[in-house]
């Protein structure tokens, strides 16, 4: 049977060997409990915005939609008036994994009418006056962890446009040990925030997380402290300030948090964790966005040789030059996009060293099957998360 032609790349994991000018930052705010306003603001519709002002046009206030008008205030609280942003809102009578479903009518929807522009989902709800909870959250934040991430597949297998979701922790009652632990999950496209403006409130602080993401390059991990404190004057966790609660146990359970340091003024987000395991090597949202970039500019390149002619030896393999001008077209394209930018790692010391190898397979007939195999590799950056110094007295004896 005939199959038509496409292009496809796999992830490779395990590489990492961990123990334990494009829209890179574009994100999509989703507010599930909104309420449509006039002909200005109409549910399961998405609006960009790129100023905070841009609800006032819309209608859209802290009294008829204050998860919204919440939600874009944090976000541009971090990232600058300028920055572009989809919103989009839905009824309160769906759930969060209603609107993540892969076959349901909703984010989906927004994925392909943006023609998989967008790079992150940003989920949160408005909550119930008797939430259902489960493992010491909303009931629904389970079952929305595993909608975002076969939505986050069917987005890169199906639309070639890879995704992350962010989930607010919704309805945290302040037990971090009630929670579920996500270093033993599989969720490498998904992460779950906890930790919010006001004490004891059911939503978190999910548009602080949003704003920094969409003002930080790929590779730059959204708790690197040069980049400064939070604009936010107090952080709760649960009921508890942020300085007295037990940030340590949320953070070994792969929570997004926030956190502060002793002697520095401010708040500080606690790392970029995602719900998977700690040996998985797309276990941060950094690790994450620099391999979906990568392969969105990989996708760009090969795309413009899907069903173009090859040259061959006799035995049906591609000819030495036309493979290594292959390699060169996909290695160049990131090395302009990534490299250049420092969102690759390279040693210094190596002129040669690029950040990125692309390699043919030279084995394979193309005359008999049709088909180019590839493997490409890139070098992301680590990142200081532990600083071990000893300290002591140098003594000069006379």
């Amino acid at each position: 049977m005939a199959t038509l032609p496409y292009v496809k790349i796999d992830y490779g994991n395990g590489a990492l060997g961990q123990a334990i000018a494009s829209a890179d930052s574009l994100l999509c705010l989703v507010v599930v409990g909104a309420v449509a306003v006039a002909d200005t603001f109409t549910l399961a519709q998405h609006y960009a915005l790129r100023k905070y002002g841009d609800l006032e046009n819309m209608g859209i206030t802290a009294d008829n939609n204050p998860e919204i008008e919440k939600l874009v205030s944090d976000f541009y609280k971090e990232a600058q008036e300028g920055t572009k942003v989809y919103l989009v809102g839905y009824p309160d009578t769906l759930h969060m994994s209603d609107v993540l479903e892969k076959t349901n009518p909703y984010a989906r929807n927004v994925i392909e009418a943006t023609n998989g522009e967008i790079r992150g989902l940003i989920v949160t709800k408005k909550a119930g006056a008797q939430p259902d909870i489960e493992n010491g959250l909303s009931s629904d934040v389970e079952a929305s962890k595993l909608a975002a991430q076969e939505l986050g597949n069917w987005a890169t297998e199906v639309r070639f446009a890879p995704i992350f979701t962010l989930i607010d922790g919704l309805n945290y009652q302040g037990d971090p040990e009630a929670l579920e632990d996500m270093t033993k999950q599989g969720y490498n496209r998904v992460g779950v925030v906890i930790g919010a403006s006001s004490a004891g409130s059911a939503n978190q602080a999910i548009g602080l997380i949003a704003g920094r993401i969409a003002a930080s390059s790929v590779q730059r991990n959204i708790g690197r402290v040069q980049d400064g404190a939070l604009n936010v004057l107090a952080l709760y966790a649960g009921d508890k300030p942020i300085e007295l609660a037990d940030i340590e146990t949320l953070v070994n359970k792969g929570y997004i948090t926030f956190r502060t340091f002793t002697g520095v003024s401010g708040y500080y987000i606690a790392g970029d964790p995602l719900a998977t395991k700690p040996t998985d090597d797309y276990n941060a949202i950094t690790r994450r966005r620099v391999i979906d970039k990568a392969y969105r500019i990989a996708y760009a390149v090969l795309i413009e040789k899907l069903i173009d002619e090859i040259p061959v030896n006799t035995n049906g393999t591609m000819i030495e030059t036309y493979a290594r001008a292959f390699e060169l077209a996909v290695e160049n394209a990131i090395v302009t996009n990534m490299t250049a930018n420092g969102e690759l790692s390279t040693d210094p010391s190596d002129s040669t060293d690029r950040g990125v190898t692309c390699k043919i397979d030279r084995t394979i007939n193309v005359l008999a099957t049709n088909r180019v195999g590839a493997e490409l590799r890139v070098r992301p950056h680590g990142y200081a998360k532990y600083i071990n110094v000893l300290l002591g007295f140098t003594v000069t004896q006379n």
